[in-house]
């Protein structure tokens, strides 16, 4: 018998009732404030002063505090999860497989009010190493500012699966963090720094288009290494994760409160009625489907190995990355990700870009830059391509 054959199987067949269907337009309860923006580059670890120094930015082209495009996934309820995540799969656990994202130009400033528009687009189930039959679900996300214009589009994938079938799999083998030594911590703290040395010798200054050529490499970001500490700045980072931080009356069980998690995962996370008696209890840091990311013992009951990151913080490494090096003149205006591997903790990440195509188009010159995100083993975390806009003059 195959390993495939032994794999228990996975009926996805609930997620039918909700392709194309509109789902309730939601928002946060509050609109933007400075500090949401700097709890953002911190829980990010997005070092640009642009977004937390008042006096950097009142110099910049923008006059004031502005939030990276990054920024615009924490004025979502559920980081863009949702409309992937509809429909009861029995026994499940959920992953996220990547993002794509299409910015149309408005910037966030704080006072901004973002309404979100989720639908779910699509799904297909396919056989994975990891889990057998395996659901890659996606959905995607509208967010429309105060003055009614399109800010983003976000196509969220996730994978579902069996945790029975990941755990007799156990492609997560070791539970360990890894150690490092003095000298290498050093070594990752210089590697941070020249990032930053990057963004500052750059300043308000412009990278024009006819800078760039074909080859051009993007100096590398480094992350971590991670720990639950900063998992839960990332965490924290999200303004739906503080008590009654979003609206969630719109939340019913046989929608997000009823995907079939296993081990009782779901609890009370997102539960309106339960948030206004015990918000603790709804609160996915301690209790629900987020918990495995910060809670060890919940990370190996679906088949992790140990804590792990944020598919969301992710593509925010991503788009971050990208901004940084096009300068606030320039502008990230697609990005298409895909996830292979969770940031674990006591494991680094390195950010690679390398600029793969130039051309002029509509009166802009677009760049065309391939990132490579890997651990400090080279294990392949996430690959993306992307297309940034520099200005011509």
């Amino acid at each position: 018998m195959s390993d495939i054959e032994d794999f228990l199987p996975l009926d996805a067949s609930d997620l039918d009732n909700y392709l194309g269907q509109p789902l309730p337009v939601h928002q946060l309860r509050e609109a933007v404030a400075i500090n949401d923006i700097r709890r953002w580059v911190q829980g990010m670890h997005y070092p640009n002063p642009l977004h937390f120094d008042p006096d950097y930015a009142a110099e910049s082209r923008y006059g004031r505090i502005v939030a990276p495009q990054s920024f615009v996934a924490s004025t979502e309820i559920a980081h863009g999860v949702w409309p992937a995540n509809i429909g009861r799969i029995e026994n499940s656990a959920l992953l996220f497989g990547g993002d794509e994202w299409w910015f149309f130009g408005p910037q966030i400033f704080p006072g901004e009010h973002i309404k979100c528009y989720p639908m779910p687009f699509d799904y297909k189930v396919t056989n994975t190493g990891f889990a057998g039959p395996t659901c890659f679900q996606r959905g995607d996300t509208t967010y429309i500012n105060t003055q009614g214009d399109r800010v983003a589009i976000q196509r969220s994938t996730t994978i579902r699966y069996n945790v029975d079938n990941a755990r007799k799999k156990q492609s997560f083998d070791n539970p360990d963090d890894p150690e490092w030594s003095d000298a290498e911590l050093a070594d990752l703290d210089a590697k941070k720094l020249v990032f930053i040395q990057s963004i500052r010798d750059l300043g308000h200054g412009k990278r024009l288009f006819d800078s760039v050529k074909v080859g051009d490499a993007l100096v590398t970001n480094v992350l971590g290494p991670h720990s639950l500490p900063s998992f839960a700045t990332e965490w924290r980072a999200f303004p739906f994760t503080t008590w009654y931080g979003a609206r969630r009356d719109f939340w019913s069980a046989d929608q997000f409160a009823d995907a079939g998690y296993a081990d009782d995962f779901q609890g009370h996370e997102g539960d309106p009625v339960m948030e206004r008696f015990n918000p603790e209890l709804t609160d996915g840091a301690y209790y629900g489907p987020s918990r495995g990311h910060l809670q060890p013992k919940w990370a190996r009951k679906i088949g992790m190995p140990r804590g792990y990151g944020y598919g969301a913080s992710m593509g925010a490494w991503m788009i971050d990355y990208l901004a940084a090096w096009a300068s606030e003149w320039g502008f990230v205006r697609h990005l298409k990700a895909q996830y292979r591997n969770p940031a674990f903790t006591g494991d680094a990440t390195f950010l690679d870009g390398t600029v793969t195509d130039v051309k002029k188009a509509g009166g802009k010159g677009i760049a065309t830059v391939e990132i490579v995100m890997a651990t400090q083993t080279g294990q392949v975390m996430a690959k993306a391509v992307a297309e940034v806009e520099l200005p011509l003059d």
